[in-house]
């Protein structure tokens, strides 16, 4: 693996050595463009966690190793094509796969793309962003419950300065062979200030999922179900305080939410609130839901990044990089009727030092507060990671 990307790395340098005024701090050798505007690229995302607990009741184990070790080649044209692979070393999973065409080249007019391969669901503002750039370093609880991640299909999408709509069709489950079932899914968002540090997002997006049963190579069949569970905003933690178990059999999961962002300046608040609705054959329907919300602050002046309807992150403009405090507050209600999937409520403290555009150093001290069938656990979690993106 090392030796993989230490050999991509040394064949696209010599394109960056061409360039007179190359800075290896602000401009790394990770892509070329050629003469016809073809972009060839390697991304490459290194993450190294370190987590320590506490008041757990002997829960988890301090742990630290990578957290992802993601590697994938990228080729576009601008105002033509796009398409990316991109693989998770470290969990062993496919991440985004696909080709996307614009369609003006194709119709004549501007009237937004088409994307087919494995991609992200619509619903979930926050899952939606790009693991990199997240302002902490895991999900809030309610987007890691209810938040459907990826699937195979197609979407479309049109993006404006001032709104953003997409739709999506899902069939098929993941790369992973799991999840299989169809989905259709819309986001829609208007954004009336969208400039660089001035941003007001406002957000609405649903899905329908009618998840397949599976037969087993014994001719074993399990029927549809859905699972909803979260852990305590750590990525290393093992033990999950709030866990619906498998819902079965399940007709069809309804997830909705609606999302917020206003950036001023070094200013944000962001915010989300997300529920699921299980119908279950031959039994009352099953609702969970949750909130989050967040405030940051750049101490340095900059404003975090925003492009497409997502986040970005910060982009440093002084030689020591740029410092970011954050605080959020989330909760996640599995309790409903017979399903007693439990309740939690995290409160996060986070800084970020971005040192350069590709590095960034990140810590949280995370304080979870949970009740599932009368047994409480409250652990409290500092937690910092080193990330290397480009």
């Amino acid at each position: 693996m090392k030796t993989f990307i230490i050999g991509a790395l040394a064949l696209l340098a010599p394109f960056a050595a061409r360039t007179a005024d190359f800075s290896w701090r602000e401009h790394w050798p990770t892509h070329h463009v050629f003469a016809d505007g073809t972009d060839l690229g390697l991304m490459l995302k290194y993450q190294y966690d370190v987590d320590r607990f506490s008041h757990d009741g002997d829960l988890y184990e301090n742990a630290q190793s990578f957290r992802r070790k993601e590697l994938g080649f990228f080729v576009k044209k601008k105002g033509v094509y796009d398409a990316m692979g991109l693989f998770d070393f470290q969990a062993k999973v496919w991440l985004d796969v696909f080709f996307r065409m614009q369609t003006k080249p194709v119709v004549g007019t501007d009237l937004g793309a088409v994307r087919v391969g494995f991609t992200k669901t619509p619903v979930g503002f926050e899952g939606n962003t790009n693991t990199g750039s997240t302002s902490f370093l895991e999900a809030s609880i309610p987007m890691q419950a209810i938040y459907a991640n990826r699937r195979i299909g197609v979407d479309w999408a049109l993006t404006r300065k001032r709104y953003l709509l997409q739709l999506g069709y899902y069939n098929g489950g993941n790369l992973q062979g799991k999840l299989d079932g169809r989905m259709v899914a819309g986001r829609a968002a208007w954004t009336p200030r969208n400039d660089p540090g001035d941003v007001l997002h406002l957000g609405i997006s649903a899905s329908r999922e009618v998840p397949y049963g599976s037969t087993d190579g014994r001719g074993r069949y399990t029927p549809p179900g859905i699972r909803l569970r979260a852990v305590p905003e750590a990525g290393l933690a093992t033990t999950r305080l709030v866990d619906t178990g498998v819902l079965a059999v399940a007709d069809h999961v309804d997830r909705r939410g609606t999302e917020l962002l206003w950036i001023g300046g070094p200013w944000s608040v962001q915010g989300e609130y997300l529920d699921a609705r299980v119908k279950l054959v031959d039994k009352p329907a099953y609702r969970a839901h949750g909130w989050y919300a967040f405030g940051s602050w750049v101490l340095t002046g900059e404003s975090r990044g925003y492009s497409g309807g997502n986040n970005a992150d910060v982009v440093p403009k002084g030689p020591w990089g740029a410092v970011e405090v954050l605080l959020r507050y989330s909760t996640l209600d599995l309790d409903d009727g017979p399903v007693l999937g439990g309740t939690e409520h995290d409160w996060t403290i986070g800084a970020n030092w971005y040192v350069t555009k590709y590095l960034k150093l990140q810590a949280n001290y995370v304080r979870a507060v949970s009740d599932r069938r009368d047994v409480r656990a409250d652990p409290r979690i500092l937690e910092v990671r080193a990330q290397i993106m480009f």
